[in-house]
Parts: C-alpha cells; sequence; structure tokens
C-alpha cells in the first residue's frame, strides 16, 4: 500500500480530500474521531482509485459502494481508507499538512483561546479606566483587531494620563505621551491614538466631545495638555487692530506678514478694528499683495484649516468682523471653503461660475478630477482642470479693493 499512500498524497486529483480533512482537523476533531468525510468535486479519476481500493467482494455484488455520492459530494469512509493505506490516525495529521502545505491550527481552540483573551483585556479595560465607561465600551463595541498587545497598551497609557488629570502644571502632549507611553507621538491628534485620548478626556472632565481643532486644544487646555500650541501659524498681513496687547502691537508695527501662533490667539488675543478681513489658503496670495503694496487685510492658512486658523476664525466671528475666504477650486478648497462659509459666514471670492467662464476650461495642467461636493456658486458647472489662487484672474478677484463696514 505503500504505492497507493504515495498516489494519495502528492496526486493533485486528491486535493479536494486532503482539503476537506485539513478543514475538519482545523475546525477541532480528533483524528481518530473522523469516521465519513464529505468531500466535494473530487475528480472522478480519484472517485475510481478509492472504490478499486474500498469497494470489496461483497459490496460490488450487492452493487454498494464504499464511495457514495450526493450530487457532487463524495462521501468518504476515513477509517476503512486508513485502514487500507495502513495509516494510524496519529499519522493522518502531518500527512494533511504534508500533502495541503498548510500547517493544521486548531480553529475552535484558538476561538476560545480569543474569547478568553478578549474577555480578560476588557476585564483590565474596566479596572484601569473606572471612570471611562463610555469610552470603554465605544472600544469594545469596535472590537479587538489582531493586534491585542497594542490595545492593551493604549489602555494602559490612557489609565496614566487620567492619574495625572488635571496636569499641574500644565505639559505638553508630546511629554505626556513620552511620560504615558514611551512615545512622544502615542496621542498625536491626527491618529486612532490620539482621538481615544479625546474622548478619555471629554468623559473624565464630563464635556461634551469636540470634533473642531481648537475646540479639541481648548478641552486638551483646561485639563492642563498642552496641544500644538507652537508649531503651526497663521500669517496676518496689514490687519488692523484696536488693542493694546503684545500681539496688537506687532501686527500694527509690522510692514510684511506677521505668523501668529495659537498660544498667541489663546493667551493674547488682539483686538481687531472693524474691517473686512479676506482668508486666503496659500502664501502666494501675501507676496503678491506685498507686491501690488495692497493694504487689504489679509490672513493665510496654508491649507486645510487647523487649530490655529480655527482659532483665527472664531475671534473674527466673536468679534464681528466681516470674512472673505478664497481658496484653491479643486477638491479640497471647495471642502474647506464651504466650511468656512457655513460656520463663519465668510463670503466666497473668486470661487463662483463667474470666475471660472472667465479663465476657460483648462486654467492649470492638474485635472480636477472626481469631485463630491460641487455646490458653492459654481451654477455652470466646475472647470475641467484645477484653478489655483496663482492664476492671475483670481488674484485680481481677491485683491481688489473693498470698502470698508
Amino acid at each position: 500500500m505503500s504505492h497507493g499512500l504515495d498516489l494519495i498524497v502528492h496526486d493533485p486529483d486528491f486535493a479536494p480530500l486532503w482539503a476537506a480533512l485539513h478543514d475538519r482537523l482545523c475546525s477541532g476533531e480528533e483524528a481518530n474521531a473522523i469516521a465519513m468525510l464529505r468531500v466535494r468535486h473530487l475528480p472522478p479519476s480519484a472517485i475510481a482509485e478509492l472504490r478499486s481500493w474500498l469497494d470489496t467482494t461483497t459490496r460490488r455484488r450487492r452493487s454498494r459502494s464504499a464511495i457514495p455520492m450526493t450530487g457532487t459530494t463524495a462521501h468518504v469512509p476515513i477509517r476503512e481508507l486508513l485502514s487500507v493505506l495502513e495509516i494510524s490516525p496519529h499519522e493522518l495529521i502531518p500527512l494533511t499538512e504534508k500533502a495541503t502545505g498548510k500547517q493544521i491550527v486548531n480553529r475552535a481552540a484558538a476561538r476560545r483561546d480569543a474569547a478568553a483573551l478578549r474577555q480578560d483585556l476588557w476585564a483590565y479595560a474596566t479596572d484601569q479606566l473606572p471612570r471611562l465607561p463610555r469610552l470603554v465600551a465605544r472600544m469594545r463595541s469596535a472590537g479587538v483587531s489582531d493586534d491585542e498587545p497594542a490595545l492593551r497598551q493604549l489602555i494602559t497609557a490612557l489609565a496614566e494620563v487620567i492619574k495625572k488629570l488635571p496636569a499641574q502644571p500644565p505639559v505638553s502632549l508630546p511629554k505626556l505621551a513620552h511620560d504615558s507611553a514611551g512615545d512622544p507621538h502615542y496621542f498625536d491628534l491626527n491618529t486612532p491614538n490620539g482621538a481615544r485620548l479625546v474622548s478619555a478626556v471629554a468623559e473624565f472632565t464630563r464635556q461634551p466631545e469636540p470634533i473642531r481643532p481648537d475646540l479639541v486644544r481648548a478641552l486638551l487646555s483646561d485639563a492642563g495638555i498642552v496641544a500644538d500650541r507652537l508649531s503651526a501659524t497663521v500669517l496676518l498681513y496689514r490687519v488692523k487692530v484696536v488693542g493694546d496687547g503684545v500681539i496688537d502691537r506687532r501686527l500694527r508695527e509690522a510692514t510684511t506678514p506677521v505668523a501668529v501662533t495659537l498660544l498667541d490667539l489663546v493667551m493674547q488675543p488682539p483686538v481687531l478694528s472693524q474691517q473686512i478681513l479676506t482668508v486666503v489658503e496659500n502664501p502666494s496670495v501675501l507676496e503678491a499683495a506685498m507686491a501690488l503694496d495692497s493694504d487689504l487685510s489679509l490672513a493665510c492658512t496654508s491649507g486645510h484649516l487647523r487649530g490655529v486658523d480655527h482659532a483665527l476664525l472664531q475671534l473674527a466671528f466673536d468679534q464681528n468682523i466681516a470674512l472673505r475666504y478664497a481658496g484653491d477650486l479643486d477638491a479640497d478648497g471647495f471642502q474647506v471653503a464651504n466650511y468656512i462659509a457655513q460656520h463663519y459666514g465668510a463670503e466666497l471670492v473668486a470661487m463662483d461660475a463667474e470666475i471660472i467662464a472667465e479663465v476657460g476650461p483648462t486654467p492649470s495642467a492638474v485635472p480636477l478630477g472626481p469631485h463630491t461636493d460641487p455646490t458653492l456658486k459654481a451654477a455652470h458647472g466646475l472647470p475641467e482642470y484645477v484653478l489655483f489662487q496663482e492664476h492671475d484672474a483670481v488674484l485680481r478677484r481677491i485683491l481688489t479693493d473693498q470698502e470698508s463696514p
């Protein structure tokens, strides 16, 4: 029978048989407990070979095959096959792994182990974060990825953070992350861990969970966590002020754009005089304004809205300053423009159908691509290509003098 064993292990026609065996063994069933194996799509040649081994004279006389068929499914008596091939049940696992090239893993045991591990994990979370039941419930509903140790580390790090709140004296977010998790970037606000930290602080302080970047930083600041107050800046050019604070004096005396940080806007906010403040996306617009010696009040966000940008827009809104906004006519530019118009009441400039018609169908070399939010004022359709603020027609529209309100 050694030839038969070699044939059944290496012949590709028997691959469905070994695949079915592999599945049964991975389900947690013991090899000696498998009596009958259902094998789908077993080739006729393999069925004929099995029958030549298993169909006895008595079976042939009674017209009862050892390999009955139900549609395309063959029913193979494994115990009889092992006996004929002189294979003991304990040899079935290594033979199956050899034939399939795949290790047999007890999926039932793995599921039991995983369930026990998850139960232990959530018990650990409940124990470590007793004041954050909502966060624990949300994490539990999200499930456990393959990286259970990473989730356990997050729970441990959050527990360390909560012990220190409110932080006195205030501590920077990177320092807090370093001391709690060993990595200064562990709680960066643009990461899932950062989002969990915000949720934890909101629940711990019994505050609504904010979404806007400046409100996120305000929440953390109230808990003694200082998040990115210095690295991000907004550029202000010829912005008129009436206050006498440090930032007011800097703006009043400056002849070139002034970089203002979130710390400046929070700790020493300027008092703006009544004016029209034009907010733009790109620093190149400020360069053009300086070249023309424009007297317009300008602010530049340099792209996506960050905490410092929201802080400036909210400051202007609270002080009843008329806002204009102009961004690139691309997907991100439209999204930011819509947000600023809706939340801060800004008038949109050079982002309408008129500027598109004036410039024509090919304002740049960059295709606009798919866009899901084409509303704005572009009632006659979007351009085929991105319209950047560096275009002369856009700059003319942005830098047109405005009468004071």
